[in-house]
């Protein structure tokens, strides 16, 4: 595995890259980074050039100036520019799990020319829903938490709003590895940025369904089957209905592909090469 820095607009992006075969590019949930994937992309590897990346001002993605407001395009810039320096002029896939799963959803309406297939799961992209204005409220409503009570008690108010989504992960390897530890550490510093920065902006992004009609064979949609019936099942659900498309179903809940990466890797190997192992 290699870990090479990229300098992007207003930042400098730590990105790591494994494996050999077509250049895959995986996209954590909000306040993940590279690490958070390790085991996906560990799965696989023996079929894809894997790119994870730590995305700006989180873990060892530095800004060159203060935090502000994340914004979905911007990230969407940022992979797409890892994309044009790992592999260049090769149209890639891309996968990306909540919130990037809605920075996978701009990266294929505004830059389809670059990916062969995209896949997202679980897109946290409440403005499509029906009842959009009370999901963003709720949002609204957990960082008053977060500001009035801290990240442990907006946690907190978070999950009681979405329900059970995020399943007990395996049992760690006993005693921690040095990159589990960091992980640990970095996750912990990440919090109450991605509360404070991301949650909302994301939130209320609104996707180009136009867009994505014209390129919606390239699309994979996807949900755990352990989300059905919580909130964020329901964009990715009311997306695949409104492009008709199949809605795939992952192994796992929200953090399915923590949970469940062989299953996942399956999954993404079967949805973009055809191929099951």
């Amino acid at each position: 595995m290699t870990t090479p820095r990229l300098r992007v607009p207003g930042a400098t992006l730590h990105h790591e890259v494994r494996g050999e075969g077509p250049p895959l590019l995986l996209l954590p949930g909000a306040g993940g980074d590279a690490a958070v994937l390790d085991p996906l992309a560990a799965a696989l590897a023996d079929t894809f050039t894997v790119i994870t990346h730590d995305p700006r001002g989180y873990s060892r993605s530095t800004l060159d100036g203060p935090h502000g407001e994340q914004r979905v395009d911007v990230h969407a810039d940022d992979a797409l520019r890892l994309l044009d320096a790992i592999t260049p002029g090769a149209p890639a896939y891309v996968a990306g799990s909540s919130s990037g799963a809605i920075v996978t959803l701009d990266l294929l309406a505004r830059h389809p020319d670059r990916l062969r297939r995209a896949l997202a799961h679980e897109p946290p992209s409440w403005s499509v829903l029906p009842d959009a204005a009370e999901q963003l409220a709720f949002f609204q409503e957990v960082y008053e938490t977060f500001v009035a009570e801290g990240t442990e008690a907006a946690g907190a108010r978070f999950m009681r709003g979405v329900g059970p989504v995020m399943l007990p992960p395996p049992p760690p390897e006993e005693p921690p590895s040095k990159r589990t530890l960091a992980l640990r550490e970095r996750l912990r510093a990440n919090a109450p940025l991605a509360l404070r920065y991301e949650h909302r902006s994301f939130a209320a992004y609104v996707p180009d369904l136009a867009a994505l009609e014209t390129v919606a064979d390239r699309l994979v949609l996807a949900a755990g089957t352990a989300t059905r019936g919580h909130l964020p099942y329901r964009p990715a659900a009311l997306m695949a209905e409104r492009l008709g498309l199949p809605l795939s179903a992952f192994p796992g809940a929200h953090n399915g592909w923590s949970t469940h990466p062989a299953g996942a890797a399956e999954l993404l190997r079967s949805h973009f090469l055809g191929e099951t192992r």
